[in-house]
């Protein structure tokens, strides 16, 4: 797809489109949507829900209305359903978690000017050991997998394998979903000891603590399970270099019995890596928040699954959202 051409007009809301963004965030932040869930409010009873001020609160809200998330009848804010349903916190649909992660990440993308200099991060690695940080971010992938899941599991083709290694599977989503769609399917979900409490919570209210197990450990360091006939690496590749990230597939092929399928999740580039967009900007938060982590083109993923000593490597006709795509391979 060509992109739209650039105009004057075009560029000056690219250059303030964060304004929307970032009253997106407010509001979220500030958990207005769950406030005014309990009924609608005035901008003087809104900043006393809030604990603020009714001015501060009164622009906000009509800003929001303006962004169509919240509706004005006389002088009273009031929820829009879709905002009910995807920012109000109680709700099963609820998005803030990514967006808080999203609202994370805005620092570091101020200083994007620096790394390109540099080469080299400017976020703080250490963030993630914040515990509200780390919530945001597991929540807020598990948020995002859960809708995502349903749709892609099952164009994705298992043949009669019998046990999935959902590798770097954090809370283990895509395991669930796996297993959930395939009643015959066992997994094993393979990441840091931090990530077990979440992980085994979720996999208890899925149901499936018989066939879903959790086993913690570092695939840069530790052995990684090889009772597995299936392996599964959703979004891990980009947060490392083109070696390591060679490594992981070639360690998780050989973890594999012969006639094993290994199945990469990544947003894939085009092979000049000139896009499509959101592969491209993430290439670059890759590069605010990693040494050396990037998002890999179609050609170098089909090279690391080659070199890993696969065959019948191919694109699967898949397309999750923002041109996330599936790469695979059998041992």
């Amino acid at each position: 797809m060509e992109p739209e051409p650039w105009t004057a007009e075009r560029l000056l809301q690219t250059s303030g489109s964060y304004w929307a963004t970032c009253a997106l965030h407010a509001g979220v932040k500030l958990d207005l949507f769950s406030q005014l869930e309990t009924g609608p409010a005035t901008a003087a009873e809104l900043a006393r829900r809030l604990g603020g001020d009714p001015r501060g609160a009164g622009m906000l809200a009509n800003a929001l209305v303006a962004l169509g998330l919240l509706s004005k009848q006389g002088e009273l804010f009031a929820n829009t359903p879709f905002a009910s349903r995807q920012l109000v916190r109680a709700s099963p649909d609820y998005l803030g978690y990514i967006l808080l992660h999203h609202h994370h990440l805005m620092e570091s993308w101020a200083h994007l000017d620096r790394s390109v200099k540099s080469g080299g991060p400017v976020r703080d690695a250490s963030a993630f050991a914040d515990a509200e940080w780390r919530e945001n971010f597991l929540l807020g992938m598990f948020n995002l997998a859960n809708r995502i899941a349903p749709q892609m599991v099952p164009q994705i083709d298992l043949g009669k394998r019998r046990k999935l290694l959902d590798l770097g599977g954090g809370p283990g989503t895509w395991a669930l979903h796996f297993c959930r769609h395939h009643p015959e399917l066992q997994a094993v979900v393979f990441d840091l000891p931090t990530t077990r409490p979440f992980a085994e919570a979720t996999i208890k209210r899925f149901e499936l603590t018989e066939r879903v197990s959790f086993a913690a450990g570092d695939f840069l360091v530790d052995p990684v399970p090889r009772d597995c006939d299936i392996a599964w690496l959703s979004h891990i590749l980009h947060g490392e270099n083109p070696e390591n990230a060679a490594r992981i597939v070639a360690l998780s092929a050989a973890a594999l019995p012969p006639g094993g399928l290994l199945l990469i999740h990544e947003f894939v580039l085009q092979d000049d890596a000139t896009g499509p967009l959101f592969p491209a900007l993430f290439s670059l938060n890759m590069l605010l928040g990693t040494e050396s982590g990037q998002s890999y083109t179609n050609q170098q993923l089909s090279e690391m699954l080659h070199q890993a000593g696969c065959r019948e490597v191919r694109r699967l006709p898949v397309c999750g959202p923002n041109d996330s795509g599936v790469l695979a391979g059998v041992v």
